[in-house]
């Protein structure tokens, strides 16, 4: 027996691969538009929950000599959102982006392909946001005298920073690492087959400080609640001041960010990724109610 056929139950070759994005992708795009937005909520709030995890990694990060390895593993841990929309079904905007797809290979219009955007990219707004109030509401950004709500605002203020052309090609750097981890885990028979393959490339965009249009809708918004909200114990404890986060608003969030990031999550998942991968596998393909 041969190598390729011995290995041929543990997981599917590239070919399978791009048919099976592609196939998932023609579901998506396919379903009805409530589900997507139910899942598109859960989405939302499991990168959201992501995020939560990689703050806790980096309170005391600026202190740690090693602070490279800090990232790293706030990397990893932020991988957790990714693998809960994985394991779950969850509908992520950055991977709906692979239903360029579908549309490449005539199984679903533009129609379809954008109100799928649209709704799903609509959910994890407010699926984010849900786990902002939740997380603002319970305190959590007090944690460690303030220092959990100091990271929350360093991250925020650095990207509402970056100038356009830079946020646009750090949303296509993100997305073509969390659209390649997707499309490694459709190689995958098991569930420690689906994590190993989605970690590392996530873990690699995070640490590297990609921008991800989804968990920004968290990350951001609750940054500003507590720019916005907080006590002067909040400033005192955590030895920040006011004034040094100026810049950190809903105009920079949505203009500076939000939207070109966004537009470079398109490119880099649904182009670079998507399409690429499908001009190299795809070939005439029947629907798979007509397969036999």
């Amino acid at each position: 027996m041969s190598m390729s056929t011995s290995l041929e139950p543990f997981m599917l070759s590239p070919a399978q691969m791009a048919q099976a994005a592609e196939d998932a992708a023609y579901v998506k795009a396919t379903s009805k538009p409530l589900k997507s937005f139910l899942l598109g909520l859960t989405a939302g709030g499991y990168i959201a929950l992501g995020f939560v995890f990689y703050t806790t990694s980096q309170v005391g990060a600026a202190n740690v000599t090693w602070s490279g390895g800090a990232k790293v593993l706030g990397g990893i841990v932020f991988a957790t959102g990714l693998v809960l929309v994985v394991l779950t079904g969850a509908e992520l905007f950055t991977s709906s982006t692979l239903t360029l797809t579908a549309r490449a290979s005539g199984r679903i219009t533009w129609g379809q392909l954008f109100r799928n955007w649209g709704v799903v990219y609509l959910a994890n707004f407010l699926g984010a946001a849900t786990m902002v109030a939740l997380v603002y509401a319970g305190g959590v950004w007090h944690n460690a005298d303030g220092a959990w709500g100091a990271v929350v605002l360093h991250s925020s203020l650095t990207k509402v920073q970056h100038g356009l052309p830079e946020a646009f090609v750090l949303g296509i750097l993100c997305n073509l690492m969390v659209c390649l981890a997707v499309w490694a885990a459709y190689s995958g028979r098991t569930t420690t087959d689906k994590i190993l393959a989605v970690t590392m490339p996530v873990a690699l965009f995070v640490s590297a400080g990609f921008e991800h249009s989804v968990a920004n809708m968290f990350m951001v918004p609750l940054g500003l609640l507590i720019k916005d909200n907080a006590g002067a114990d909040f400033w005192t404890g955590a030895g920040l001041v006011p004034a040094d986060f100026t810049d950190l608003t809903w105009p920079h969030f949505l203009l500076h960010n939000l939207v070109p990031v966004t537009l470079g999550n398109i490119v880099g998942g649904g182009i670079m990724i998507g399409i690429f991968y499908w001009t190299i596998f795809h070939r005439r393909r029947v629907e798979p109610a007509e397969r036999p």
